[in-house]
Formats: structure tokens, C-alpha cells, sequence
């Protein structure tokens, strides 16, 4: 078959157009590649090269009012793969198992670490011990993957003492990733996790650096550096109100046997001075991951370590509360601290067919106020509840803030129970179905009102001042201070000297300090626990001192510990630390 001479040039023409074409195409490519897209290949290559280490920051410092240090960091140290794959990273923790002690639980986190953040290195020992780190050096050669890097680690030099209100530092968790306040951080990386380190972790976390190291095709690690190094930045130091001193003193006067908390405030700044819970637990315990069988006996031990009493214990405050039944009915002008009641105290009193005891069955007589704070008379008190009525002694103890918060600068506190008024006994007994013998047992501090020992040491900020609670802060700053009682300055005097009473001729006259004028009121709450038929009453005491110009306000409360003469002594001592002078008589406590 032979062509003709211009179908042949046709076809060569067509031939041209298309390797034209094509040759137009490819250099287009070219040129698109090396000269449009050159600063995005080249950073691909880049990354494809260069693996990103981070760098953690130092957290900021924290110490107490004197700079005696809260919380440090110290040098420790992380093992990290670098890992292209799922696969490939579990290949090398099966042959890291060979080497070192790995459980499979840490396999399937360090997997899981893996899956959120695949681009960095994948965290294996969060806080390894200088022997695990000897091991992995002499066997390096074996894991060319593997990153051993020296990182600053938290660290509380007084450990359980200071557990209740610093918390601790963990790893970020997949459910905090997934919340828009944890959008800037990374998994692997430490967050704040209770106490002070929760509150304030913005403040707290520093910045993170980073280092490059260059890998081959397989992600082996061929030699460090390559691109610029950026430092972290630490955070700035935090200083607060805590006394350590004095917070190491209250650790040690409550041992290993006693359980419950005690708050120590400036009742004129509301600076925390000492806040702790007994028994308390080691947040050093809980850097780089809880040990398991810490975390079970933490869990097991029936006196809750970790359970913050200061802060989440909710409590009957007993006759301390009295002093708020004695502020609503001076202010309403029900009473006065001169005032008598109807039946003098012969060890209980009748209210229609039910008998309520006095505290002492052999009855105080007759007694006026200022008696009856000082020798904690329930038969007072009950009458001085009827006076005022249910509806105002609620009312009265909203406005002083029973049914709210105090207010600290710590993410665990736990809101009293308190009716907010008296719809809340329509509602829980029937509207009008409850009688007025409710307010027998809410004059006292009984009943339906449960506070935390740290709201009860706020409100005593009011009565050791000028009616002003003061707002508990643990981080320093300006005095956030309050109206709760419009009381005239004589009332507020005489209510101090009947809580002088209570400590020279009272309740707590065993807690007197030599050179100082304590002022408290003790108290014996109900718990609800029962041994051999016989109630273990929680102990209180809440108190300041000097009563004539309060420094410090002083909140003990012991779980079954039994009278609050107990807890008085206790918050004697302390205050006797605080304040650098010597008890009258031996208030030695045993646990």
C-alpha cells in the first residue's frame, strides 16, 4: 500500500503538533516544579529529611511568701521512637522488651500516642530512671530509631505536704486534646492536673522548643541538627500566700492517724497561709505515670487520701455554725448578747412531743448570749432559732454565704449544701408539711447544712474583723474582701469577747496561749457513722488570733474525731506556730 505524498505530510505535521505538545506539557511541568513550587517541594523535601524533636519548657517555679520553694523542676529523663508506622513502632517496643521492662499496657499507650500525633517522636518512658537510660545507651546501636533526651521534670520537695493545694502534672489525655482549651497543645506534652498546677497552667507551661534530627527513607536517625534549633521558653516563677512553715507544721501535728483538713487565713487579705488534707498522697507519685499498685492503695484506703477534706468535704458544722444563728438575730435585732431565753437550760428541751438534748446533760441554767457562745448551750441556741423563724435564719445564712463557694483559686472546691430558701423543705417535705422543729436543728448546725472547712474559716474572716469575709487566695494579689453581716462595731466587739470566752472559761479553755487572746468556737457534728451504737462525731474548731487584731484565722476539722476540744487544741498549736509564742499549759495531740 503506498501513501500519497501529502497524506504523508499530514501525518508528520499531526506527529509534530503532538510531540509539540507533549515537550510544551513536560516543560511546563518542569518549570511549575523547580521554579513556581520550589519553596514547597523543597520544604517537603525538608520535612522528608528532617524530623522535628520537641523541647519541653520548664514550668514555672512556684514558692511560698518567704521564696522557699513549692514546686521545681528537675533534670529527667524521655525515651522516644521515631516511627514512620503502627507496624513498624510496635516491631521496635517488642524488641525494646528484650532489653528493658515494658509492659504491654505501656505498648498500647505508646500506640495511642502514635495515633494522635504521628509526626512526632512517639513518647515510650515519659520519666525514665538513670539505669533504664544506662541500658538503652549501651544498646543504642540496636534501635537507630530510638531517642534518649534529658527534659526538665516536676518536682515537690515536701511532696504529700503540699499535695492538697499544688495537685500534680500529667500527660495531656485524649479527652482534654479534644476540648477547644487544650487546641494548642500536643500529645505527650505535660498539663496541669489538679490544684495550683490545674488553676493556673496557662500561666505555668512555658513554651516548648524544638531540635531537628535527619532520618533516611526509613525513618532511622542519621545525625542531629540540620536545621536551626529553637529554644523553649520557660515559664515565669509564681509566688503565692502559702506559709511552709506553717504548712509543714500542720502536716506533722496531723500524722498518719488523724484524717480531715484544716485551712489557715489572713482574715485581713485572705491570703491562704496553709491549706492540707489528711491523709495526703505524693504528687512526685504521680509524675510520668501513676504505679499501679500506688494508685490501688490510694484507692483502697478507706480514709480517702484523695479525697481533699479542706476543699470537697462537706460537713454538719455544729456549734461553730452557732455563731452565724447569733449574727442573723443581732443584725435583725431578734437578741441581744445581753439577753436571756424563756427556759433555762436543765439538759434538753421540750418542743411539743419531742424532747432536744443539750450537749451537757446537767443543763447550763440560765444564761445570757455572751454565756451561751462561750459554754455552747443548745437550749439557747434552739430557743434563739424559734425566735427568728426558718425563713430568716435561711435567708440570713444566704447572705453570709453559706450556700456558695468561697471562692479560692483552686479548681476542686466543692459548693456547701445550704437551702437557698424555704421552698427547698416544701420541696423535700411537701409544701407546708415541714414545722418549725426544723430550725431547732439549723440553729446548731445541724440539719440540711453541710459546709466545707474552707468556707467556715472564710466566714470566721468576717467575724475576726469587721463583718467583711475575705475571699481565700492562694496566689498573691489584691484583698478581695466582702459585706456579709451589718453588725455595729460594739456588736462585733462583743461577739469577739464572747468567742474569748469560749477559750478562757468555755469549751476550749484547755487551748489557751500564753501572751495571746485566742478566739474560737468549738463544735461536735454528727457523721452518720456508728461503732458498737455510739455515733464517731466529727470534731471542729474555728478560731483567730489575737482577738484584738486577727492575723491569722485557723478552720480544724478531725472525721470522727469526737468533742471539738480536740480540734481546738490542734488549731492552738497552730496558731502558736504561726505566731511564734508558747502554749499555757502542755496541748500535746495524740493521734
Amino acid at each position: 500500500m503506498s501513501w500519497h505524498p501529502n497524506d504523508v505530510a499530514k501525518r508528520g505535521n499531526a506527529a509534530s503538533v503532538i510531540v509539540a505538545a507533549i515537550l510544551l506539557f513536560l516543560v511546563g511541568g518542569f518549570f511549575r516544579s523547580q521554579v513556581l513550587n520550589h519553596q514547597k517541594y523543597a520544604l517537603q523535601s525538608e520535612t522528608n529529611r528532617l524530623r522535628e524533636l520537641p523541647l519541653p519548657a520548664p514550668r514555672g517555679v512556684i514558692f511560698d511568701r518567704n521564696n522557699k520553694v513549692i514546686a521545681d523542676n528537675v533534670i529527667g529523663y524521655s525515651v522516644s521512637v521515631l516511627a514512620l508506622k503502627e507496624d513498624s513502632l510496635r516491631a521496635v517496643l517488642q524488641r525494646l522488651t528484650g532489653t528493658i521492662n515494658i509492659t504491654n499496657s505501656q505498648i498500647e499507650q505508646s500506640v495511642r500516642r502514635f495515633r494522635r500525633a504521628p509526626a512526632r517522636p512517639t513518647v515510650i518512658i515519659p520519666d525514665a530512671s538513670f539505669d533504664v537510660v544506662s541500658v538503652l545507651e549501651e544498646h543504642r546501636s540496636q534501635f537507630p530509631g530510638l531517642i534518649i533526651q534529658s527534659a526538665p521534670r516536676r518536682f515537690y520537695p515536701d511532696g504529700p505536704v503540699v499535695a492538697p493545694f499544688v495537685g500534680y502534672v500529667g500527660e495531656v489525655s485524649e479527652a482534654e486534646l479534644a476540648k477547644p482549651a487544650f487546641a494548642e497543645y500536643k500529645a505527650g506534652q505535660q498539663v496541669g492536673k489538679q490544684g495550683l498546677e490545674k488553676e493556673y497552667e496557662s500561666v505555668l507551661r512555658g513554651k516548648e522548643g524544638s531540635q531537628f534530627v535527619e532520618v533516611d527513607a526509613r525513618g532511622r536517625i542519621v545525625k542531629n541538627g540540620g536545621a536551626k534549633e529553637v529554644n523553649p521558653v520557660a515559664a515565669p516563677d509564681m509566688h503565692t500566700n502559702i506559709d511552709m512553715d506553717l504548712q509543714r507544721f500542720v502536716a506533722k501535728i496531723f500524722g498518719d492517724s488523724l484524717q480531715g483538713g484544716a485551712v489557715a487565713i489572713d482574715p485581713n487579705t485572705g491570703g491562704v497561709l496553709a491549706l492540707y488534707s489528711a491523709p495526703s498522697w505524693d504528687g512526685n507519685r504521680f509524675i510520668g505515670g501513676i504505679p499501679a499498685q500506688y494508685w490501688d492503695s490510694l484507692n483502697a484506703d478507706p480514709r480517702l487520701p484523695l479525697y481533699n477534706k479542706a476543699l470537697q468535704g462537706q460537713y454538719p458544722p455544729g456549734s461553730t455554725w452557732k455563731l452565724a444563728t447569733t449574727a442573723i438575730a443581732l443584725e435583725s435585732g431578734t437578741v441581744k448578747m445581753t439577753d436571756h431565753m424563756p427556759v433555762p437550760c436543765t439538759g434538753g428541751f421540750q418542743y411539743y412531743n419531742r424532747y432536744f438534748r443539750c450537749w451537757d446533760a446537767r443543763g447550763h441554767g440560765s444564761l445570757d448570749l455572751k454565756g451561751a457562745i462561750a459554754k455552747s448551750c443548745d437550749v439557747y441556741f434552739y430557743q434563739l432559732g424559734l425566735k427568728l423563724g426558718l425563713a430568716k435564719l435561711v435567708a440570713g445564712g444566704v447572705t453570709i454565704g453559706f450556700q456558695s463557694k468561697a471562692g479560692i483559686d483552686l479548681p476542686e472546691e466543692k459548693r456547701p449544701r445550704f437551702p437557698a430558701s424555704t421552698e427547698y423543705f416544701d420541696s423535700k417535705y411537701g409544701k407546708g408539711r415541714w414545722t418549725n422543729s426544723l430550725v431547732l436543728s439549723m440553729a446548731i448546725g445541724q440539719g440540711d447544712n453541710s459546709q466545707t472547712i474552707l468556707n467556715m474559716a472564710k466566714f470566721y474572716t468576717a467575724l475576726a474583723t469587721d463583718g467583711k469575709a475575705a475571699r481565700p487566695q492562694i496566689l498573691t494579689g489584691k484583698a478581695d474582701r466582702v459585706q456579709v453581716m451589718q453588725l455595729s462595731d460594739d456588736q462585733m466587739e462583743q461577739v469577739r469577747e464572747a468567742l474569748v470566752g469560749v477559750v478562757t472559761s468555755g469549751t476550749a479553755a484547755a487551748s489557751a496561749i500564753k501572751g495571746v487572746q485566742l478566739a474560737g468556737k468549738t463544735g461536735t457534728a454528727q457523721s452518720g457513722k456508728f461503732v458498737n451504737g455510739k455515733e464517731l462525731n466529727h470534731g471542729w474548731f474555728v478560731g483567730f488570733a489575737p482577738a484584738d487584731k486577727p492575723s491569722i484565722v485557723v478552720a480544724v476539722m478531725i472525721e470522727f474525731g469526737g468533742h471539738g476540744t480536740r480540734a481546738a487544741a490542734i488549731a492552738s498549736k497552730i496558731i502558736q506556730a504561726y505566731l511564734h509564742v508558747t502554749p499555757i499549759v502542755d496541748m500535746s495531740v495524740e493521734g
